[in-house]
């Protein structure tokens, strides 16, 4: 007859404790097993909902921190963007400075932002930094900003984009070829 394997790790750490002249009992090693896999699952529900007290690991529980925060559950929506959302609006307290505007920026955007100001024309910038294109999420972002932002100033977005001479000599054409569109900048140049 085959040795019998314990397969829960649990199990086997339960299997463990136990005097040596269990090693050979299959009724020792199958109690040890069950119990350990009901041990297995009890802790990886007690992780599940720990996970759920803080917002970059929740999964089941976000929609409960949308509904603290005033936010519409969107489940079309991924999962990081949802988060991102949540993130963004508890950062988003406080008084109006760039760094707040920044730290939003950052949680939804996940790269470097920069934020400058032009009182001249009651208006800032946010310009994405390390993110080539537009960041898939932008309308939120513009939602948040305009909830924290003084209802005076005018937000400017800037991205950044790869220009021809980004990748002359530096992509080959396959390379080329999987980049979206929305990654590259095209300008017209003279005439019509």
């Amino acid at each position: 007859m085959p040795e019998f394997q314990i397969t829960s790790p649990r199990g086997a750490e339960l299997f463990s404790y136990l005097p040596g002249y269990y090693e050979s009992s299959r009724v020792i090693k199958a109690d040890m097993n069950a119990k350990g896999t009901e041990m297995d699952a009890l802790f990886a529900t007690i992780n599940d909902s720990l996970d759920q007290f803080f917002v970059r690991t929740a999964t089941w529980g976000l929609d409960q921190w949308e509904y603290e925060l005033g936010i519409t559950t969107d489940l079309a929506k991924p999962i990081e963007q949802r988060r991102a959302l949540v993130e963004s609006k508890l950062r988003g307290a406080g008084k109006f400075t760039g760094r707040l505007v920044k730290n939003v920026a950052e949680a939804y955007d996940g790269g470097a932002v920069d934020v400058s100001f032009q009182p001249e024309v009651w208006s800032f910038t946010v310009k994405f930094i390390d993110t080539v294109g537009v960041p898939p999420n932008l309308d939120d972002l513009k939602s948040v900003i305009e909830e924290i932002k003084p209802a005076h100033l005018e937000v400017i977005y800037e991205f950044s984009y790869l220009l021809i001479r980004d990748i002359n000599k530096v992509m080959t054409f396959n390379q080329l070829k999987q980049l979206p569109f929305s990654k590259l900048a095209f300008r017209r140049t003279g005439g019509a």
